[in-house]
């Protein structure tokens, strides 16, 4: 009896030790982590991470969110790493070091707030002076309706600070659930506005394909200047066109985890590669390897 219990302990202790040889412990490079993505440039965040699990022994599930939501899982301890649209505030850093959290932000692209309309629009011009006062609820007249993809979103937010107020005009103003309703409504429906993000428009999902045939992209004028710029990947990188944003990991794990391993990977040469490719504008663009020969070959002898 004493043999046979003596055997029972010794099989618990190697199943209980090959327990933990078998959970992942989290590194930089390896184990599993949660993301909070502002929703508004999740296609190419997908690509990052696809890449990255490829090469890795890690899994990254990302989280579509929009901003505010995004910030709340942060500051509720919900969520340790969020991938944003802006930087954090000099208020909302207080509210973290009163946590005893220090975020570490690293700054990997530039983004287009873009403004769509329907493929049959004729007149495909919007100046900022005209969209402001339309969202401050003085001119109805130049546009039919604006449509954001959230009420919380960072697209919203964006706009909101910029015409300087709190909250939008009860008419003329919609929103929805996320940049495919917006897409997706602009597409069947002449004279409205949509505000997206324009990684939906570069890289449509299957589900948004058809939808993204029937839209264009308005050129738009900035409060200070004289001419009308698209959302080029070019116009972003010449600061021309005037509804820009920067695009930023906020990494409060406290730990060398995957926050820290994917952060360095977007900001390294491929994760850059991948926003070149995602239309968007990498911080430092990649650099290109050129074979110089001394003679010329002819190849086809």
């Amino acid at each position: 009896m004493k043999k046979y219990c003596l055997l029972v302990l010794l099989l618990t202790i190697v199943l209980v030790m090959s327990c933990k040889d078998d959970k992942k412990e989290e590194t930089i490079l390896k184990g599993q982590a949660s993301i909070a993505v502002d929703e508004t440039i999740l296609p190419m965040l997908q690509d990052q991470v696809d890449v990255f699990q490829n090469k890795y022994d890690a899994k990254i599930t990302l989280v579509a969110k929009s901003e505010g939501e995004a910030l709340n899982d942060l500051f509720n301890l919900k969520a340790t790493i969020a991938i944003l649209t802006r930087n954090l505030t000099e208020k909302e850093k207080i509210n973290f070091s009163q946590k005893k959290i220090v975020p570490k932000i690293t700054i990997f692209a530039r983004d287009a707030i873009a403004l769509i309309g329907n493929k049959s629009v004729i007149d495909t011009l919007v100046a900022m002076e005209d969209l402001v006062g339309f969202l401050k609820g003085e001119d109805k007249s130049k546009f039919k309706g604006i449509v954001f993809d959230n009420p919380n979103s960072s697209t919203s937010s964006y706009l909101k600070n910029l015409a300087k107020i709190s909250d939008f005009p009860v008419n003329g103003v919609y929103s929805f659930n996320s940049n495919e309703e917006v897409i997706k409504f602009v597409s069947e429906n002449k004279g409205m506005i949509g505000v997206i993000g324009m990684n939906w428009i570069t890289q449509p999902t299957s589900k948004t394909r058809k939808y993204v045939d029937n839209v264009k992209f308005f050129s738009v004028k900035g409060l200070k200047s004289n001419v009308y710029k698209s959302p080029t990947q070019n116009n972003i990188a010449e600061g021309t066109y005037p509804l820009v944003r920067d695009l930023y990991i906020v990494n409060c794990q406290g730990f060398s985890g995957l926050g820290m391993g994917f952060a360095s990977f977007i900001a390294g040469d491929v994760g850059q590669r991948i926003v070149l490719k995602s239309g968007l504008m990498p911080i430092r663009v990649p650099g290109r390897k050129f074979n110089v020969r001394n003679e010329i070959v002819n190849d086809k002898e």
